[in-house]
């Protein structure tokens, strides 16, 4: 991997404005992620996970804070430059398979129509890089059939293979396994780690799968507009290599934001009835939290 960050967010905020009301979507969201990385982004409705994803395709742009890909400043994009920075560097994968696919074109079509989009060659040769991504997701056999004959995990995989046909860099997918049973999702997840290590695309998952801490390197938690803690896996994709997935694999950490800022959990703050006050102890490696004395603390 590069020692520069593909992706980097720098406290970035977005505000919409609804009627009379300011909505604030992200507050302050800091993250980096690794060129050649798999990361999934969790959160509850409306913590703003689908709001970063629209920023990371440059569908929007953060109303402060800083955003850049291969060291590209996605904030001074114009329209333009937005538009082509999506047909060459970003694929998607949508949890809706009406956003994916075309229902009058084939397997093969669909995905042979980015590359003709963008130019990637004459039909023979978009022809033979489809059969390479249609080999690559294990649908060989499904080519010439049309998305409605298709099942629910085989739609997605023809939807991975359309995501990858323009050579993205970065492929993003938004909750693309909340349509599928629990075996077929688990799948996709795994089908997932196998593009990033044939193809080694930065791949930004957005999900509410509770599999996906067992399927990914890193799992990144938003909680009200910001990063709050992070799971690191110890290994890398146990379903491929085949070893079990147990939880004692799973490293949980508290994120530090750019400004010093942590996020503790509030069953932790009860538990040493801790409220809108503590005291803090250096003490070698650790950061000791004290209650407050104050009768307000």
């Amino acid at each position: 991997m590069s020692s520069e960050p593909h992706i980097v967010c720098n406290d970035i905020f977005k505000i919409y404005k609804v009627a009379d009301l300011e909505v604030v979507a992200l507050r302050g969201l800091d993250l980096a992620i690794d060129k050649g990385e798999v990361v999934a982004v969790v959160g509850a409705s409306g913590s703003g996970k689908t709001t970063f994803l629209n920023i990371l395709a440059g569908y929007d742009k953060p109303s402060a804070g800083g955003v850049s890909v291969s060291g590209r400043d996605l904030v001074q994009f114009s329209e333009k430059e937005a538009e082509q920075y999506r047909r060459s560097e970003i694929g998607f994968v949508w949890q809706q398979t009406s956003r994916n696919l075309f229902p009058y074109l084939t397997v093969l079509e669909n995905i042979q129509l980015p590359m003709r989009l963008n130019n990637l060659g004459d039909k023979k040769t978009t022809e033979l890089k489809a059969a390479e991504l249609i080999e690559l997701v294990g649908l060989q056999e499904k080519s010439n059939q049309m998305p409605e004959s298709l099942s629910g995990g085989e739609q997605q995989r023809t939807a991975i293979a359309v995501g990858l046909a323009n050579q993205p860099s970065i492929l993003l997918a938004d909750e693309p396994t909340g349509e599928l049973d629990d075996q077929t999702a688990s799948d996709i997840l795994d089908l997932f780690g196998k593009v990033n290590k044939d193809l080694r695309t930065t791949i930004v998952i957005v999900t509410h799968d509770p599999q996906i801490a067992y399927k990914v390197r890193r799992v990144i938690l938003i909680q009200d507009g910001k990063t709050s803690k992070e799971i690191l896996r110890k290994d890398g994709y146990q379903r491929i290599t085949g070893a079990a997935s147990t939880s004692d694999q799973l490293e949980e950490y508290t994120v530090i934001d750019s400004n010093g800022r942590l996020q503790i959990p509030t069953d932790m703050l009860e538990n040493i009835g801790i409220t809108n006050k503590a005291k803090l102890e250096s003490s070698g490696d650790f950061l000791k939290i004290h209650r407050s004395t104050y009768k307000n603390g």
